[in-house]
């Protein structure tokens, strides 16, 4: 009897790892999920434990490897790999061993290494090779951070021991039991680092940060040879096949290879990336440029527009705030309201991210009143990445991109309500598909890809469909007074960050 081929996807995260296994129609057959702790040792500081990622990741792919094969019909062939992108990681080539904690991609410790860039110059350099614009988001910095704060890593650079990767590389290593430091190219891109253009690090921006270039990893295509597991962790040897850093892994599970193409992710943070082809477009509105990913020989980039807090709101409300208990509490307690009773938040709890680009701004709340209740601050919250959404469309508008419907996915798409109020705050259609785990199905996409699970793009497209489309709904006369609102309580936050840096 044959064995129908499946692919496991392991999909590491923000705040859980997670492990998927799909089958041969991209169907998801069984999924393994386990949270790890969040580490907030300043303000405006995220970390995690490395090993936590690591014993994570391998307990849930064990587990799904173990259900998904359970039934003895299908035998996992292939291994795809989606990370949280930024998140920085450094550990002995040697032993191993990490050193400290991984920062976060929500961290904005490096505002000052980001400073002295900008004072020598860097701005224009930095954006013509990476398609970025200098911030602590991205992975440099914090490269750079590590290097000057930690004496164990500065003595293992000294003798050409340290290791630097993305999430995606750390676990290859681990995998491989350290026969492969690599990672992908959409991992690569958002390093400040790594020209887009000449698919190279760069030694120039190298040499601006003083980073040694035997501490980074090899650069591959998304589908590619990216080693194989050593058979201690899995019983047996399986090649990792695909590899993408999170938000161009979901645009590619939501088949948005074709130029014009747009999704927009909502995960703990909100991610829109706009499929422009085989072309860099730079944007005049501080969007990025990124790299999308590549199955064939030309390259393949999109514009992207990030925000720092998306369904982590959801966690603020719960874990935080007490407000609700899970995030399907949400949708009930938001569609309560008949309107939001002039209340906003904004959820700079780590700075504002595109269009903005301010690491100074921190959160607030404006037009409390005494009938304020927490269904209006649940609905606030919610309110404010759709209004954090529509800056992004705007900023792409401006570039000249037009979309005239996006897809999304993430965890927050389960809910109606939200969808609703995107639509109408966008004004655009928004399509919900019938697997919203993209960015899982975009690793095993590309993974099965290249092991021949599947033929070919266009087999892949088939398998994309949609759950539900919601279009625009509210009057044009209640979406202006609601995006006038948001768009005062942002210059106001913005405002109070500037008065805060002239202070210091």
């Amino acid at each position: 009897m044959n064995r129908t081929p499946l692919i496991l996807t392991l999909d590491q995260g923000t705040t859980s790892s997670r492990a998927l296994v799909f089958d041969n129609t991209g169907d998801i057959l069984t999924t393994s999920q386990l949270e790890f702790p969040q580490h907030f040792p300043k303000s405006g500081w995220v970390e995690h434990d490395p090993v936590d990622i690591w014993n994570t990741t391998l307990e849930t792919a064990r587990d799904a490897i173990s259900k998904g094969e359970k039934d003895g019909l299908g035998n996992v062939v292939c291994i795809g790999i989606a990370n949280q992108r930024e998140t920085t990681i450094v550990w002995d080539k040697e032993t191993g061993e990490t050193v400290g904690r991984g920062i976060v991609w929500q961290d904005r410790r490096t505002a000052s290494i980001c400073a002295r860039l900008f004072e020598d110059g860097w701005e224009r350099p930095v954006r013509d090779k990476t398609g970025l614009t200098i911030d602590p988001y991205f992975s440099g910095t914090k490269l750079r951070w590590i290097l000057d704060n930690d004496p164990v890593a500065a003595k293992l650079v000294s003798t050409g021991r340290l290791a630097f990767g993305t999430v995606d590389s750390f676990l290859i290593y681990r995998l491989t039991s350290g026969q492969r430091h690599v990672t992908d190219e959409t991992n690569a891109s958002r390093t400040l680092l790594y020209n887009i253009h000449e698919g190279r690090w760069d030694e120039d921006l190298l040499g601006a940060l003083g980073i040694s270039r035997n501490m980074l990893p090899e650069v591959l295509p998304s589908a590619a040879e990216f080693g194989r597991t050593d058979p201690k962790w899995f019983g047996r040897e399986i090649p990792i096949l695909g590899v993408a850093g999170d938000q161009q892994a979901a645009a590619f599970g939501q088949a948005c290879w074709h130029k014009g193409m747009a999704k927009s992710t909502y995960g703990t943070g909100c991610f829109l990336l706009a499929h422009t082809g085989d072309e860099a477009l730079k944007s005049d509105n501080r969007l990025l440029t990124t790299v999308a990913c590549r199955t064939g020989q030309l390259p393949e980039y999109a514009m992207e527009g990030s925000i720092f807090i998306a369904g982590a709101i959801t966690q603020w409300l719960r874990d935080e705030l007490g407000l609700i208990e899970t995030a399907s509490d949400t949708e009930k307690l938001a569609a309560e309201m008949e309107d939001n009773q002039g209340v906003y938040v904004v959820p700079a709890f780590t700075g504002l991210g595109a269009p903005h680009w301010n690491s100074d701004a921190r959160g607030a709340i404006y037009g409390l009143t005494r009938a304020t209740n927490r269904s209006i601050l649940v609905r606030a919250a919610l309110e404010s990445v759709a209004y954090q959404t529509l800056d992004l469309i705007n900023a792409l508008h401006a570039d000249g991109f037009e979309t005239a419907r996006i897809r999304v996915d993430g965890g927050m798409v389960a809910n109606s309500w939200f969808l609703q109020f995107l639509a109408d705050i966008l004004g655009t259609d928004i399509d919900r598909p019938t697997i919203i785990e993209s960015t899982a199905r975009g690793a095993a996409f590309l993974a099965g890809l290249q092991s021949g699970v599947y033929s070919n793009l266009d087999a892949l497209e088939k398998l994309w469909k949609v759950d539900r489309s919601f279009a625009p709904q509210m009057p044009k006369s209640d979406k202006r007074k609601l995006i006038s609102g948001w768009d005062k309580a942002v210059q106001t936050t913005l405002f109070r960050a500037s008065l805060d840096t002239a202070e210091e």
